[in-house]
């Protein structure tokens, strides 16, 4: 049986909440990643972790959220950027729907990393709810399963378009990366970045961070397999506890 809502009857869904009341919601993004690979990485990433771990734990999967903060690439044919405001609120109705149906968890599982914040509060404004509680899941114990099976450094500790992603994308979706346009290239640590607000597409060329052409499905299933254990058990010890 599926374990994505999308494909659900509604009686389908009622008797899967019935036996586990936790749902996932991925969250992407839908912005440039190279010429390498597709604008939808971010959601194709957070469903394919979604999917393997409502695999394990018995919970089921609502549709991707393909929109979210992406400002930085504002310029980059295809890219498209709400504000964080909007994306809180949306998780937080999301969540309130739910519960209306016997939902007691949800589970966001993220592929953007500009997300991060926008997760956090929406999991604090609900934190007091009596029904529903919020929890946030993203690349658990990301730099050390980097050191161990990535063998390029990050750009200023940020991952995007490099052979981390590029690596997860061969892994669950081979047919998207065309690795023939895989390039490496590291920008100049910019001031207007990190201290002021110029935008990161003004300062690649290739919209890469990192070193692409290292990646390999090898190293993308090794690094998901690691993810989905560590995710699946926080979803059952969390479930566990009511």
């Amino acid at each position: 049986m599926t374990v994505e809502a999308k494909y659900l009857s509604r009686d389908a869904f009622a008797e899967r909440i019935a036996k586990m009341p936790a749902v996932i919601l991925p969250l992407g993004a839908t912005e440039q990643h190279g010429h390498h690979l597709p604008l939808g990485v971010d959601i194709i990433l957070a469903e394919a972790l979604s999917k393997r771990i409502a695999e394990a734990t018995g919970a089921t999967v609502m549709p991707a959220m393909p929109f979210g903060y992406s400002w930085v690439w504002r310029d980059d044919p295809g890219s498209v950027s709400i504000e964080s405001r909007t994306l809180e609120d949306v998780i937080c109705q999301v969540a309130e729907s739910l519960a209306r149906h016997g939902v007691r968890h949800v589970f966001l599982v993220n592929g953007h990393e500009a997300n991060g914040a926008t997760m956090k509060y929406a999991s604090r404004r609900l934190w007091d709810h009596a029904d529903v509680k919020v929890w946030r899941l993203f690349y658990p114990d990301l730099a050390a399963v980097m050191a161990e099976h990535c063998e390029s450094p990050t750009w200023q500790g940020i991952v995007h378009a490099c052979e981390f992603e590029t690596s997860l994308m061969l892994a669950v979706a081979p047919d998207l990366v065309d690795m023939t346009k895989a390039v490496r290239e590291y920008p100049e640590r910019d001031r207007g970045y990190f201290q002021g607000g110029r935008p990161m597409g003004e300062l690649s060329r290739s919209g890469v961070f990192g070193d692409a052409t290292l990646a390999t499905a090898e190293k993308g299933e090794a690094m998901l397999a690691i993810f989905v254990e560590n995710m699946a058990r926080a979803v059952r010890e969390i479930c566990a506890d009511g």
